[in-house]
């Protein structure tokens, strides 16, 4: 079950990651901070990060072979690039409508998905 604890973490903490990292931009084009200093904007957006932190921070401790989880820090990295991929997808699909995928975002995805089958390979 600690896979599963660390994965559902990840997803968390990768949905805050997203917010914090790219959600400024929207309330910026909403002109809901449009007037902010640039020193706010990233208070700001730490204060979300934090959150982030408080669920990426147990997700690797958690999910790490080191500390009893199932997974190498290598499987952990890759797992967590593919899971910020997915909530980065939906993030920009969802909130900034004018976004759309193309056939090279999705072979991107598919270089990615590749690289969790080969972290898992036994070396």
């Amino acid at each position: 079950m600690s896979g599963v604890y660390s994965i559902l973490l990840l997803i968390v903490s990768n949905v805050f990651m997203t917010f914090a990292w790219y959600g400024h931009l929207k309330l910026q084009e909403t002109k809901a901070i449009s007037n902010w200093p640039l020193l706010a904007v990233i208070l700001f957006s730490w204060g979300i990060a934090l959150f982030e932190y408080c669920a990426q921070i147990p997700a690797n401790r958690i999910g790490f072979s080191g500390n009893g989880g199932p997974f190498s820090l290598m499987q952990l990295k890759v797992i967590q690039e593919v899971i910020t991929l997915f909530v980065f997808v939906l993030f920009s699909s969802v909130y900034f409508k004018g976004e759309s995928l193309h056939w090279n975002h999705l072979a991107a995805f598919i270089c990615l998905v590749a690289a969790v089958y080969f972290v898992f390979l036994k070396p």
